[in-house]
């Protein structure tokens, strides 16, 4: 008997685990995505076999191409199809909004969707990151009531996050651990069983509200990592010492596996020129609209607010950067053409949600400059850009690495010095050697390096 599991939502979490399962023997998947203008041309795409993910993606291409040639894996823009399903999988995005309340237009549109046309006995997995108390206050009201079915006795339910890292999507769905937390012990069962076809590595069961709080608490506690790495590169930047040094010094201490109770170990993260993704930006203020609404009491969580804070005022201070190496150069940054090197937030990939990139090409607007993006890998941006590096670089006064593509590790700097009008360049990512750069002719700045003595 064939097995039929819907995926909502085509992006990088839905792509991938639709074609794993669909790769499992007994398995039909069908994926289900909004015709929309902007992302409404991945049906075609998928049907065809091809992968519209951008960048490094091991395994992905030829697993689509497998699934799409067997006939067990198809994407429609119909919600119906999942009336005969045995699993539905939701994967449609939940940012938040300027007031840093989740948006959940399309996670309660779809649950409605669900509702009006699961079966009896069908299973429900929520792997979109929500707030915590999200599955029980908005999602499961929602299911029961267009389905007019109960939760937990004629229908199942899960909250059974994705741990996915664009250049390792695969990967990450196979070989770390999932958690899966039901509403009831009969949905955690159900959903581990699920799971447990294309997942190697441990599952672990629990409930739907620890599993949220789990999600992004595992994405918080990483955002805080990286705003005191960013804290201390601006420490050493005032002070005139490489934070990419320091950072070694610290990381010295070894694990000490025999001795945990007292482990010294210590993984201080890297600096950069601002935090982006889906996750990071958004998860920390997940956690706070889940303690505010959801919680038995309230408290003002600062060290998440503050570290949000840092993070989100990085791209500013890579435009301190850039109008201090200008002044340098006797020129003002009114005027000034700037190329900001990288649209996608992380290297070697096309994932522009959240890039800092942007923030920085508004504020440089802002400070009457004219910002210019280029990216090799991205195909698709809501701000004007281009993919021919000549064009960005130009006659440009300054250059701005924002993102590690490793196309932009192989440039040759002087050939890109004799482009430029003013040889400065900003390095936000740690990609270019200090003395390397100034001695092709370049007024660099980096990110935790400080000002180069004379």
């Amino acid at each position: 008997m064939v097995r039929k599991i819907v995926v909502v939502g085509m992006g990088y979490t839905g792509i991938p685990i639709a074609a794993l399962f669909a790769d499992v023997a007994g398995f039909k998947v069908v994926g289900v995505q909004r015709r929309s203008e902007r992302s409404g041309w991945k049906i075609k795409y998928l049907n065809e076999g091809k992968n519209p993910i951008g960048g490094d993606e091991p395994g992905l291409s030829e697993l689509i191409a497998r699934v799409v040639r067997k006939g067990t894996f198809t994407v429609v823009e119909d919600m119906a199809t999942c009336k005969d399903a045995e699993a539905i999988l939701i994967d449609v995005q939940t940012p938040i909004d300027s007031e840093k309340a989740p948006m959940y237009e399309s996670l309660r549109e779809v649950s409605e969707k669900i509702g009006k046309c699961m079966s009896s006995g069908s299973l429900v997995t929520v792997e979109s990151t929500v707030a915590p108390g999200t599955t029980k206050n908005v999602v499961t009201p929602i299911l029961e009531k267009s389905s007019g079915m109960e939760a937990g006795r004629d229908f199942f339910l899960a909250f059974c996050y994705e741990r996915v890292m664009v250049g390792r999507l695969i990967k990450n769905i196979v070989n770390l651990p999932r958690i899966i937390g039901g509403i009831n012990d009969e949905s955690t069962r159900r959903a581990m069983e699920l799971y447990a076809h294309i997942t190697k590595a441990k599952l672990v069961p629990t409930d739907a509200l620890t599993a949220e709080v789990a999600k992004v608490v595992e994405n918080t506690y990483r955002d805080v990592n990286v705003a005191f790495s960013n804290e201390v590169a601006l420490i050493c930047e005032s002070l005139g010492v490489n934070a990419y040094a320091v950072r070694e010094l610290v990381n010295t201490l070894p694990n000490d596996p025999s001795n945990p109770s007292s482990n010294p170990v210590r993984n201080m993260l890297f600096p950069g020129s601002g935090v982006g993704g889906h996750c990071l930006p958004k998860d920390p203020w997940l956690l706070k609209y889940g303690l505010d609404n959801y919680g038995k009491f309230r408290f003002y969580p600062k060290i998440i607010a503050d570290s949000r804070a840092i993070n989100e005022a990085m791209p500013s201070h890579v435009a301190d950067l850039i109008e201090d190496a200008l002044t340098e150069n006797g020129k003002k940054m009114k005027g000034a053409k700037v190329a900001i090197l990288g649209v996608a937030f992380l290297e070697n990939s096309d994932d522009t949600r959240n890039t800092p990139s942007a923030t920085l090409f508004y504020e440089l607007k802002k400070r009457g400059a004219k910002p210019v993006l280029h990216d090799p890998i991205v195909r698709r941006f809501e701000l004007p850009f281009t993919n021919n590096l000549d064009e960005a670089v130009v006659g440009a006064d300054a250059i701005v690495l924002a993102t590690k593509h490793k196309e932009y590790q192989r440039l040759d700097l002087k050939m890109l010095r004799d482009k430029l009008a003013t040889p400065i360049l900003i390095d936000g990512r740690n990609a270019f050697d200090d003395k390397t750069a100034t001695k092709a002719g370049f007024t660099y700045r980096g990110i935790g390096k400080g000002k180069p003595e004379n």
